[in-house]
């Protein structure tokens, strides 16, 4: 028996599970500062509801975990968070609109293992259902760069319109729509070169990306222009999308296709700045045709949301911010544990993290203990310390100690918070 992790997938220890965390508290403190609300959905989904024709197509499908429960059922782990959603909001009538919505929590894929990709791993979504205004659209571009400048990352928004794509494909008269999109949208990947030599049997394809590549590293406007004749309604789209937000980071890509089905207009993705992760760290689209399908009406859903990845976010992140622990006090008892341990409750229950030496190590291995985690107080209790009521702490950055009693500690440490 080799003891390791099934392909694809990781362990946390607790200096990687506290800085994913810190990721989560920030995103989730945007996602509530712009009126989401909580979500959450089973792991499990039917096989029938993830593979029905206007889910995430074929090339999601090949990589869906599935299996059997003990009636013969046939099961899928989550792929993604957007069919399980649709699934919701087509079979409710409960629910007032727009509905906007966040969900957090694992997602599963049997892809191919490469650097930066996972077949378990965080995502966060947040979509908002009932608003078929580039309103939406907006929102999410405004929200997104909020949440990567909390977490200190330099960004850049990608984004173009499937409706533009599908024009494209109908004015050069392309001949296999779906290999022409998955094809150029490995562009950024592959380079031109790559995706010509995947295209060499799709009719006019070439022409294509001639004309992809003369307008793709032009200024916004300028590639606006260009399309405006092909793609009247998509460029329109974009426009409002750019004047809503004022955003100066966000980048026109007009080889960008997001790989799955569903999309039904503007699409956008997340790319780092001078990072070693070369694949983008967040990503979504506008879909709104796929919750009537579902619920099998005319009436019109439309939706738009975009995941963030918190696994990626984490690898950009942990090359500098790495914390052992969440400890901001350890005590230490000498002889005294007793009243050590009242009075380590008494800090906790002024919500300050504290721990304790609960099996009785000597002074120095306490210290290398303490060392070694990075926590930055200890608090000495001796017999001398309960007659006087004034604890020794000693700041193990600086090496400072002071006595200090239990009411002006418990400020101290507030105040440094």
């Amino acid at each position: 028996m080799k003891l390791e992790n099934a392909k694809g997938t990781r362990d946390f220890m607790p200096e990687d599970q506290i800085l994913i965390e810190e990721i989560l508290d920030k995103i989730k403190e945007i996602f509530k500062i712009y009126g989401y609300q909580p979500l959450q959905t089973p792991a499990l989904e039917r096989l029938d509801v993830l593979t029905a024709k206007y889910a995430g197509g074929s090339e999601l499908l090949k990589e869906t975990f599935t299996l059997e429960d003990q009636g013969k059922r046939k099961l899928a782990l989550r792929n993604e968070f957007t069919v399980p959603l649709a699934r919701i909001m087509a079979s409710r009538r409960d629910i007032k609109f727009p509905f906007k919505r966040y969900q957090i929590g694992s997602i599963w894929r049997d892809g191919p293992v490469e650097k930066n990709r996972y077949r378990e791993f965080l995502q966060c979504d947040v979509d908002i259902i009932g608003c078929k205004e580039m309103t939406a659209e907006a929102e999410l571009m405004l929200m997104t760069g909020q949440i990567f400048d909390l977490l200190g990352l330099k960004y850049e928004i990608l984004i173009n319109n499937r409706k533009i794509l599908n024009e494209l494909m109908k004015y050069f008269k392309i001949s296999d729509l779906n290999q022409t999109l998955i094809s150029l949208d490995k562009l950024d990947k592959i380079g031109k070169n790559g995706v010509k030599e995947e295209l060499k049997e799709v009719k006019n394809a070439e022409k294509l990306l001639e004309f992809i590549d003369k307008i793709n590293n032009k200024k916004n406007e300028d590639i606006l222009k260009e399309i405006e004749k092909i793609s009247k309604q998509g460029v329109e789209e974009l426009k409002e999308i750019l004047k809503l937000t004022g955003k100066t980071n966000i980048k026109i890509a007009p080889y960008l296709v997001r790989g799955l089905g569903y999309y039904t207009g503007p699409i956008f993705e997340v790319i780092l700045i001078n990072s070693e992760i070369k694949v983008s760290v967040a990503g979504g689209g506008r879909w709104d045709d796929m919750i009537k399908e579902y619920a099998n009406e005319t009436k019109e859903f439309p939706a738009v949301g975009i995941s963030f990845g918190v696994s990626r976010i984490f690898d950009e992140l942990k090359k500098t911010q790495i914390k052992k622990t969440t400890t901001e006090v350890f005590v230490i008892p000498i002889n005294t544990f007793k009243q050590s341990l009242e009075i380590t409750q008494k800090l906790r229950k002024q919500g300050i993290n504290t721990d304790i030496d609960l099996v009785g190590k000597g002074l120095s291995k306490n210290l290398n203990f303490v060392n070694s985690l990075g926590i930055p107080y200890v608090l000495f209790i001796g017999d001398e310390e309960l007659k006087t009521d004034k604890l020794k702490l000693k700041n193990m950055e600086t090496g400072l100690e002071e006595s200090i009693t239990l009411d002006k500690l418990i400020k101290k440490l507030e105040d440094n918070k």
